[in-house]
């Protein structure tokens, strides 16, 4: 596996709250709001110089804050899935595998020690996926 740098954070928020955090993210700090697909909660994808790094995700009930709070994960960029893939198997550290549909990306989910959700972001148009 190759990390080659950030790909993204996700912050989880009520419905209500995301006009509030579009705004600062927008107006404050001058990221624009662009494509996201479809997903099965609202929220935004907030890009910078054509790459979405901040992602906004509204869960539909309230729940508990977990270990990382607001923060949901965090997404690096990612190379050589099958390598990946079999790295983790040796390790024996379980994970979760998510393609976007209609989106060139497949990721894998794992957790580091505390609970916090880390997404390795693979560019489908730069490597094959076996499925």
């Amino acid at each position: 596996m190759n990390i080659s740098g950030l790909n993204h954070y996700t912050i989880r928020c009520m419905p209500q709250e995301l006009p509030a955090l579009r705004d600062f993210y927008s107006g404050c700090l001058g990221l624009q709001v662009g494509e996201r697909p479809v997903m099965p909660a609202p929220g935004y994808w907030l890009y910078s110089n054509g790459q979405p790094i901040v992602h906004l995700y509204a869960v539909l009930e309230e729940s508990a804050a977990g270990p990382t709070a607001a923060l949901d994960h965090i997404s690096f960029r990612a190379h050589d899935v099958e390598r990946t893939r079999a790295l983790l198997r040796e390790q024996g550290v379980p994970f979760e595998e998510a393609p976007v549909p209609g989106w060139p990306i497949h990721q894998i989910f794992v957790r580091d020690p505390f609970g916090m959700k880390i997404e390795l972001t693979f560019d489908l148009t730069q490597e094959e996926v076996a499925q």
